[in-house]
């Protein structure tokens, strides 16, 4: 058993918790280079936050460019149990409506220009992500929201694109016959840095639109989705503040808390030290495999 510590990444529109008490700064370096801003630190109904905006105040770093590793690295040096990512994302079915708050538990993984593991030539390791998502996290995220005031639905399948442009209409066709829920830019590699970093995560993906597969919708554009945006960031907040408060006063051990146990691959004495060293920001189970 342990004490909660929340990581919180927070998607666009979303750069700060204005709830958070005792907040202070923290400026980190990790291995892999710099997150993509300060973090803020705080508690709220009790339970330790360390907040991160994936895209830096100002919404200064566009999806391809976000350092995910450094982002992750951050949060779980900072000491965080768990990690709560909030996205905005657009929907691909009719009853998934803007506003609509998806607790997703599934990814499909259509990025290409991004670093996606900690891992590297020299320490080979590979962890299993049949299922990306913490249940237990998930079904909390879940309750908060309804408690909320949200439209919650719980489990669906995030598509992830490079961007960032938005899909063309075929695309969009294309992953509604997938069997996608809805799209977005972020959620990976955030979800397998997690799992790596032995990090339980979780993800909100806040409908905002349509996307473009809707012929009786416009096509999906920043300034038709800003107000839906905004509303979605004030029920964020109060579905962070009603996660905290219905946290258990203890943490029990998640499975995801030994990921790593046994998934290096690299025979020992073949392991570069180097490499090695910047494993055991993550975890001593990172660097002893």
């Amino acid at each position: 058993m342990s004490q909660w510590v929340l990581g919180v990444i927070g998607g666009s529109g979303l750069y700060d918790i204005d709830a958070l008490q005792d907040r202070r700064s923290l400026e980190m370096t990790t291995p892999w280079g710099a997150p993509s801003d300060l973090l803020l630190q705080g508690t709220l109904a009790g339970t330790r936050i360390v907040f991160l905006p994936r895209h830096g105040r100002g919404h200064r770093i566009a999806p391809s460019d976000v350092n995910y590793r450094a982002n992750i690295a951050a949060l779980k040096m900072a000491g965080c149990t768990d990690i709560v990512s909030l996205s905005a994302v657009g929907s691909l079915r009719l009853e998934l409506s803007p506003r609509t708050f998806v607790i997703v538990d599934q990814f499909i993984d259509r990025s290409y220009a991004r670093a996606k593991t900690f891992f590297e030539t020299g320490v080979v390791g590979h962890v299993s992500l049949a299922d990306p998502v913490c249940p237990r996290l998930a079904s909390l995220l879940g309750a908060a929201g309804r408690n909320a005031g949200a439209r919650v639905v719980e489990k669906g399948v995030y598509i992830v694109i490079e961007g960032p442009q938005f899909s063309t209409r075929a695309e969009s066709l294309l992953y509604r016959s997938w069997g996608c829920d809805v799209i977005g830019m972020t959620n990976m590699p955030e979800a397998k840095l997690a799992r790596e970093a032995e990090l339980p995560y979780a993800s909100v993906a806040m409908v905002t639109d349509f996307d473009c597969w809707h012929h009786e919708e416009k096509p999906v554009e920043v300034s038709h989705i800003l107000q839906c945006m905004h509303d979605n960031v004030a029920q964020a907040r109060q579905l962070i503040e009603r996660l905290c408060q219905s946290l258990p006063a203890t943490r029990a051990a998640s499975p995801i808390d030994t990921a790593l146990e046994g998934a290096l691959i690299t025979a020992p004495q073949s392991r570069d030290p180097k490499v090695l060293q910047k494993l055991r920001a993550l975890s001593p189970r990172a660097a002893a495999g």
